[in-house]
């Protein structure tokens, strides 16, 4: 037998039935995730384990809250998102929602982000309950983490009320179960050119906005271009500096026509130990100072203006905490905790709700977003015995201090 196939044989046999049904919900952030929540409530309660829904203002997706154990004593919180990215344009050579097994892997959207994880947490539900747990267990649960970290901020705003909160928390995004104790922030702005339409032969007589967004893309591209040489830079990032992209634009109607509106999106992802407003306010006043006074010569009636999108804060959780040595332990990892570029919802509970999170879960992220998706066995084999450990721990011991 391979050793694919013993890892499998070893996954206990409810993990592969959830990880299909799981992936089986096409949770995609533009769709709802309901019918996911409601499965998994209806799991829990199964075992007799009561759930808090937390839904957004439409009422069509929902956070998801449990406890186990006891209920008066901070736990440990174990958390993931239930969206996935879309698979549009995308050449699956497998149906990405139903997953497939082949030369070792579990191929599917999601199974890497995140949705293993989700499935080996509720597979070891049934040892959370085969004894009493000292230290609680909390299975916190998100939508709508793929565009900006927006879910998980309505379930922040209740557990800010509870009379108890997590003592600490692991997100499971898929790092190779490696402890990542740092990650990057990042915010994102769409910028609006608004300028005066004009017949192209007569281009003195517009205010070219194309033209306008092309200067200052050029100039958040210079912004960017000395990040490198000025700092901070942390060589412990595999982008050891903080970073400046521009993405989507789109202006114009027709080429005999000046264009009157240009609109583009940019970001900055930056270290935890900077804030994104320090670049973004470089942008605005080379609009305000620079270019909005050209724009103006011709018409005062143009002008630009910025819209914040989404945006999450870095992760710094200390690297000698509580939950950074616990997790080392039980991971067996002596490694020194890493840091990523991507980010993930764990800044946020640190900072609205000083929960103190690390993140770790099955999977890679190279393999996360992309067609044929997938996470080796080999991983869910790795995270299910850590959590099995864990519950070892959290039903006879408590947590270190």
């Amino acid at each position: 037998m391979s050793t694919s196939s013993r890892e499998a044989c070893n996954l206990a046999p409810g993990l592969k039935k959830l990880l299909y049904d799981l992936v089986s919900f096409d949770t995609t952030s533009r769709n709802s995730n309901l019918e996911l929540i409601d499965y998994v409530a209806q799991y829990l309660g199964s075992f007799g384990i009561a759930c808090r829904r937390v839904h957004d203002e439409s009422g069509g997706k929902a956070n998801l809250y449990a406890t186990i154990g006891p209920e008066n004593l901070p736990g440990v919180m174990l958390s993931g998102h239930t969206d996935v990215v879309p698979v549009d344009g995308q050449p699956w050579s497998t149906d990405p929602f139903s997953v497939m097994m082949q030369d070792g892997r579990f191929f599917g959207r999601g199974t890497a982000d995140m949705k293993g994880f989700i499935a080996c947490v509720l597979a070891r539900v049934p040892q959370m309950l085969e004894k009493p747990l000292q230290v609680p267990v909390h299975i916190a649960l998100s939508y709508d983490e793929e565009i900006g970290c927006i879910g998980v901020r309505r379930l922040l705003d209740v557990l800010q009320q509870l009379p108890v909160k997590p003592a600490m928390g692991i997100i499971g995004e898929p790092t190779s179960m490696k402890i990542i104790h740092a990650h990057k922030g990042k915010q994102g702005w769409r910028v609006s050119v608004h300028g005066r339409a004009a017949h192209s032969a007569y281009p003195v007589e517009g205010v070219n906005a194309v033209e306008i967004a092309a200067e200052l893309i050029c100039h958040i591209r210079r912004i960017y271009s000395a990040v490198p040489e000025k700092g901070p830079i942390d060589n412990a990032y595999r982008v050891p500096h903080s970073t400046l992209h521009v993405g989507p634009i789109e202006g114009g109607r027709a080429l005999n026509i000046v264009p009157d509106l240009c609109e583009f999106s940019f970001e900055v992802r930056h270290l935890p130990e900077e804030t994104s407003q320090g670049y973004f306010q470089q942008v605005v006043k080379y609009a305000e100072e620079v270019l909005v006074p050209l724009m103006h010569s011709v018409d005062p009636q143009t002008g630009i203006s910025f819209e914040a999108l989404a945006g999450y804060p870095g992760l710094c959780t200390v690297q000698d905490s509580p939950v950074v040595r616990f997790i080392q332990m039980l991971l067996e990892d002596t490694d020194v905790p890493g840091k990523i570029s991507f980010g993930s919802e764990a800044g946020l509970f640190g900072e609205q709700v000083d929960v103190p999170c690390v993140v770790c879960g099955p999977g890679s992220i190279l393999q996360a977003h992309r067609p044929d998706e997938y996470v080796d066995i080999a991983q869910l084999s790795d995270c299910w015995n850590f959590l099995g450990r864990l519950l070892t721990h959290l039903q006879t011991k408590a947590l270190p201090v």
